[in-house]
């Protein structure tokens, strides 16, 4: 019986010391993450490429696109824009 109540007593340190170093990691984590946000310079925004115009899509191809993601999403997707990609 002894050596249930080591075992037991063991257990209960090892799983307090485990939560207690966690805690401290996430502590500091998020001094880590307050200290690089006050001092790392502001990201610069990216800016995009203008888009070169490109021949408008005729109807039969937008109404093809419209159906493939009708019967992909089951009806619940939407079209908003049609962008050629390079």
């Amino acid at each position: 019986m002894e050596n249930i109540g080591t075992g037991l007593m063991l257990m209960l340190v090892g799983m307090c010391t485990v939560f207690v170093i966690l805690l401290i990691i996430i502590w500091l984590s998020n001094l880590l993450i307050k200290v690089v946000n006050k001092f790392a310079p502001p990201e610069e925004e990216v800016k995009r490429k203008p888009v070169a115009t490109v021949a408008p899509l005729d109807d039969e191809a937008v109404k093809a696109i419209n159906i493939a993601v009708d019967m992909i999403t089951g009806g619940k997707g939407k079209v908003v824009d049609i962008e050629k990609l390079n």
